[in-house]
């Protein structure tokens, strides 16, 4: 498949970071909380950890990513991909999960939600970055 540029696989990975930060803060902290009822006030271990470890996932996301889609993908098809990988894969598995464990529609909206952007950001880059 090529060579993947390792830059723009973690300028990728790091907009995930960034959207994450956004999606789970000020947009939805408090609806994300309350559906997958988590105390928004709880620390869930220590911080460089959870974002250590969140960033490393993102890079793993985004490099397989940049595998799948090849080298030089056109900006089109790359942010088309990303937003269907997103749709169809990550936030449809998630849905089959959430269905089994009863979990509302409203979360599956907000991860799910996430992760299409998430995965439509890693296609603009991927696909811009030359």
């Amino acid at each position: 498949m090529g060579q993947i540029n390792f830059l723009a696989v973690l300028a990728a990975a790091a907009s995930a970071f960034l959207l994450g930060g956004l999606w789970y803060g000020p947009l939805f902290k408090q609806a994300w909380c309350r559906e997958a009822g988590v105390d928004p006030d709880a620390s869930n271990g220590h911080p460089a950890r959870i974002f250590g470890g969140a960033f490393v996932l993102s890079l793993i996301a985004a490099g397989a990513f940049a595998y799948f889609l090849g080298p030089r993908p056109a900006p089109a098809t790359a942010i088309a991909t990303g937003a269907m990988a997103g749709v169809c894969w990550v936030a449809a598995s998630f849905g089959i999960n959430y269905l089994f464990a009863g979990r509302s529609l409203k979360l599956w909206l907000i991860d799910g939600g996430y992760h299409t952007l998430q995965f439509t950001l890693y296609g603009v880059i991927l696909g811009l970055w030359h």
